[in-house]
């Protein structure tokens, strides 16, 4: 039932940000009329197309459903376009697996507790962990000068301490954080914006 008339949906991707997963798609032109799209997933070890709960939908995205987050299953993923009887071509996704495929954002920060020689930094990660997950935060910071020299440091805990500093001295730092996944990979996260305070005086 493919028509030539009627082209299949371009730009077709998986956006992955934080476990949270959506297939997307550019919207199809057509001269009059309104383009619906239908997608379907399949695991990797089940030949079978499934419903993604997003069928005729004039969205051109459609947000994975819950039993499909599952970090290490291989997923695959089709979408076609459709208008009143035509249907388009059926476009698919490479294989996708959250685990190695999904953008970690930067870990949030709580609170900034200042002293005179150090600064005391609570965090919390991008993304809600699952049991067994090791988490490793990696901290860059640095004297607020012309010519600042970056030092590292690197945290398994949510509370860490940046110490040795000078007193009433503003001091930046980074995070971010970096997921060891099943396969003893690492999966690396975004750096956070700089955020700058100044220790206190003595």
């Amino acid at each position: 039932e493919l028509s030539p008339h009627l082209p299949a949906p371009k730009d077709v991707e998986i956006y992955s940000y934080n476990f949270q997963s959506l297939l997307r798609w550019s919207p199809v032109p057509v001269e009059n009329g309104s383009v619906l799209y239908t997608a379907h997933y399949r695991t990797g070890f089940y030949a079978e197309w499934s419903e993604m709960g997003c069928a005729h939908t004039p969205r051109t995205q459609c947000g994975f459903p819950a039993r499909l987050r599952r970090r290490r299953w291989t997923v695959l993923l089709r979408v076609r376009a459709e208008l009143g009887p035509l249907t388009s071509a059926w476009v698919h996704t490479p294989p996708f697996v959250a685990e190695r495929n999904t953008t970690l954002g930067p870990p949030k920060v709580n609170s900034v507790s200042v002293s005179p020689d150090s600064l005391l930094i609570s965090v919390s990660p991008p993304f809600t962990p699952e049991t067994g997950d090791i988490l490793r935060y990696h901290v860059s910071y640095w004297e607020n000068t012309t010519s600042p020299v970056q030092k590292k440091l690197s945290e398994s805990k949510t509370l860490f301490q940046i110490g040795n500093l000078k007193e009433s001295t503003l001091y930046c730092f980074s995070t971010r954080v970096q997921l060891k996944i099943y396969s003893g990979h690492l999966l690396e996260g975004q750096q956070s914006a700089p955020e700058c305070h100044r220790t206190a005086l003595s």
